[in-house]
């Protein structure tokens, strides 16, 4: 199974030289499915990147290479850096990502992520399937790995998808489902009613 993920993903990595957007391709890979597609023209404004470029290596080739800017990076780096600019490319759309989010397109991208249950629907039984939101602990990259968040129940939990559970939760940021829901409402659920007892034969636990 190793062998059969690893030949998928080289397959997926050289479908991202063949054609569409390096966005587009990165937010198709399995795993993926929590980022949105975030516009290139909030991309190309400097203002909305202020201070990433102390956080990302390699900034201006990683960024050039999010927004498919063409370089002759094989005649100037090596095969190392090659690998760490792709890798910093990652890190530096899911900074942006987290800021774009909290914008109202980027929160409209979200809702309908959110809709269709794209980020997974919350465990708890008394939740009845209610869909969550992607959320960070921490706003800075390699604290945490991302949590869900169930809006009926304001309980936290890991992604149901291993892949998903091992994203930076700095992408997502601490901010997205709490701004989501005070700039929307009316998608509030109530809170369940219902608690679960233990018994033991019947009888409740004194707690």
């Amino acid at each position: 199974d190793e062998e059969e993920e690893e030949e998928e993903d080289s397959s997926e990595i050289s479908a991202s030289d063949e054609d569409g957007s390096w966005i587009a391709w990165f937010c198709g890979l399995r795993g993926n499915e929590f980022f949105c597609e975030v516009d290139e023209d909030y991309i190309q404004d400097d203002f909305n990147l202020t201070g990433l470029n102390g956080l990302v290596p390699y900034y201006d080739y990683a960024l050039d290479m999010v927004l498919d800017v063409e370089m002759p990076m094989e005649d100037s780096l090596t095969e190392e850096q090659q690998e760490i600019v792709e890798s910093a490319a990652e890190m530096l759309y899911g900074l942006i990502h987290a800021r774009y989010i909290v914008t109202n397109r980027g929160m409209h991208a979200m809702y309908e992520k959110y809709r269709s249950a794209s980020f997974g629907r919350c465990p708890h039984v008394f939740c009845q399937g209610q869909p969550v939101l992607p959320v960070g602990l921490s706003d800075l990259p390699r604290n945490y790995t991302v949590n869900v968040f169930c809006p009926r129940c304001h309980g936290l939990f890991f992604p149901k998808s291993t892949r998903q559970a091992n994203i930076d939760g700095a992408y997502f940021g601490t901010t997205f489902p709490h701004l989501y829901l005070m700039t929307h409402p009316e998608m509030i659920p109530v809170r369940p009613s219902q608690q679960y007892v233990p018994r033991v034969y019947g009888f409740k636990i004194n707690q």
